[in-house]
């Protein structure tokens, strides 16, 4: 009998030690007690004492989550929805990662991220989502909701004056409205690949990067460019865009490094500032080569900054680039025609 439940202990043991094992929370010192915390189905590891790992679980449920986490990677699962309540445990969470997922709108609680008063990153792409989940944190920087089924914005990100970094690529979004009103903070707007017919209006104006290709916008409003004086990246590109949509001197705002507008129905290069470095005009119908678009007088002293100028796919060929702008654009290395 005593061999018998030595035998037994023995083999408790063991199961006890696989299976702390699998879980990856044996330590050498024994248990710790926030390990212990941790849901069989993801992983805290001791080096990373804050952050709990269940991303590519096949999940079809967000898992409990410990008070003490602060980074939550729930990445590549099936979960369809979050109820109120999932995180009200873990409400110093700063990092919230869901991307790749099949979320919809009408299975997330109202308030499931409301009470995250410490959330940075929030990501939300590559999801099934049909609108913005509503009550979101003011704290948020980082906000990724590219690839999903949103149609409207409006009204989804107020008061969030702390945003930087807005995703709202590859979604069905015809109109913003004022939804980017009172974003003082945003740095960043991708709208890439949704059914916009103008450019956004109410732009904040710390905004340095706008990424605006493959939509429908058939012109750009004067002065909009003013509006927002630390935009450096404008991408145009994939639109409908003519001369008669682009009002005179409307890209000659010299804080801008990058304008793409290539793949549009330009027939003319648009005036540009002379300190503008990277310019995309290819795929268009451009039938003259224009050194007035780049400099207004030629000589000595007045240059362009521009070192990229691209312009093949048009009605134009190298013999029709005048001698003078090797003054002009003295610093392109090389002209794409």
């Amino acid at each position: 009998d005593l061999v018998l439940i030595c035998f037994i202990a023995w083999i408790s043991n063991l199961n006890f030690q696989w299976l702390s094992h699998l879980r990856g929370r044996w330590r050498s010192g024994g248990w710790w007690a926030e390990d212990m915390d941790c849901p069989l189905e993801c992983d805290c590891p001791s080096a990373y004492p804050t952050a709990m790992y269940c991303h590519n679980r096949n999940l079809q449920h967000v898992p409990y989550v410990p008070s003490h986490i602060k980074y939550v990677y729930l990445q590549r699962n099936q979960i369809t929805g979050i109820q109120d309540g999932v995180f009200d445990n873990a409400t110093s969470l700063i990092w919230v990662v869901l991307f790749h997922n099949q979320l919809s709108s009408d299975k997330i609680g109202k308030n499931v991220f409301s009470k995250l008063k410490n959330l940075d990153r929030l990501y939300l792409n590559h999801n099934e989502l049909t609108r913005v989940p509503p009550n979101l944190p003011k704290s948020i920087t980082d906000l990724r909701l590219g690839h999903n089924k949103i149609s409207k914005i409006s009204g989804s990100f107020e008061g969030m004056t702390n945003l930087t970094n807005l995703q709202l690529h590859a979604n069905f979004i015809e109109d913003v409205g004022g939804a980017f009103k009172g974003l003082k903070s945003l740095t960043m707007l991708d709208m890439r690949k949704n059914k916009l017919k103008k450019v956004p209006e109410n732009l904040p104006a710390r905004l340095q990067q706008l990424y605006l290709e493959f939509n429908n916008i058939e012109a750009v409003p004067a002065g909009f460019l003013s509006m927002c004086p630390k935009l450096q990246f404008v991408r145009l590109a994939h639109n409908k865009l003519t001369d008669k949509g682009l009002p005179a001197n409307v890209f000659n705002i010299s804080t801008l490094v990058e304008l793409d507008l290539s793949h549009n129905k330009l027939e003319r290069i648009p005036t540009v500032s002379r300190n503008l470095e990277n310019l995309y005009l290819q795929a268009n119908t451009i039938k003259e080569f224009s050194l007035g678009s780049f400099c207004s007088t030629v000589d000595m002293k007045t240059f362009s900054m521009l070192k990229m100028l691209r312009l093949d796919a048009n009605q134009i060929n190298a013999k029709d680039i005048p001698a003078e702008a090797a003054y002009c654009l003295r610093r392109v290395a090389f002209i794409d025609v």
